[in-house]
């Protein structure tokens, strides 16, 4: 049985398993403040569209989405073109839980239902035929339902419909910590996924290093090392021939 593979189009990335995601399947990038993993989701997102034809939906739970729209023209990305073309679907699920009225085209209801988010990811689906699919992040979540439990319950949900639906992928998750041990906030987030990968931004002697771990990855081999990774003017780019020796 042959297993299709979902490019992410980082710059380094794929090799690093294989070739890409596996289809219609759910992976969790976590890592601390600053260490990159919204640029990862959304640059995931974009590669699907600009590289490989594959529109995308992108659920801000924590941005809105202006502001995401303003970030990442620095690096080229034009969104609202995206957008315009009907390649990219952004969900405001920030403006209505902070009390603050939105104009967004697609906009998550306060306070966060599981239900509501699903009806409109499968709208959305409907109407751009979407192939992608980013959570950013499902920490803003786990806050809202508090219990980690049916925290656990509400993401296999989601992650089992938007496999259902045919889309490929990622849940961003927030770590206080960095170390080997901490890969995600609410200690639940890593068994409704398929893959794991943690993003480390650790501090050796007086600078700040990035670098990245594929921390598991069900039905994939894997490199089971830590390699080093900037955030350049183009977005992400993991240096696949490198390892990071010192400890996290």
């Amino acid at each position: 049985m042959t297993i299709e593979r979902v490019p992410t189009g980082i710059p380094g990335f794929d090799e690093l398993c294989e070739g890409g995601l596996l289809r219609d399947r759910t992976y969790l990038v976590s890592g601390t403040a600053g260490s990159g993993k919204t640029i990862f989701a959304m640059q995931y997102i974009v590669n699907g569209i600009e590289m490989f034809n594959e529109p995308g939906i992108f659920v801000a739970t924590e941005e809105r989405p202006q502001h995401l729209r303003e970030h990442f023209s620095v690096f080229g990305w034009d969104l609202e073109k995206l957008e315009d073309e009907n390649m990219l679907a952004i969900v405001d699920a920030t403006s209505t839980k902070i009390g603050l009225p939105s104009d967004e085209k697609y906009i998550d209801v306060r306070p966060f239902d599981t239900r509501s988010l699903i009806d409109q990811m499968i709208t959305i689906q409907d109407e751009i035929g979407a192939r992608r699919a980013a959570l950013d992040s499902t920490t803003a979540i786990g806050f809202s339902i508090q219990d980690p439990a049916k925290f656990r319950v509400e993401l296999l949900k989601i992650s089992t419909t938007m496999e259902i639906l045919g889309l490929t992928s990622i849940f961003t998750c927030e770590i206080i910590d960095s170390g080997w041990d901490k890969i995600s906030r609410f200690g639940v987030e890593n068994f409704v996924t398929e893959g794991t990968i943690v993003l480390y931004y650790t501090r050796s002697e007086n600078v700040r290093v990035r670098s990245l771990e594929i921390f598991k990855m069900r039905g994939s081999n894997h490199s089971k090392k830590i390699h080093p990774f900037e955030i350049t003017e183009k977005g992400i780019v993991v240096h696949s021939r490198e390892e990071v020796y010192s400890e996290i």
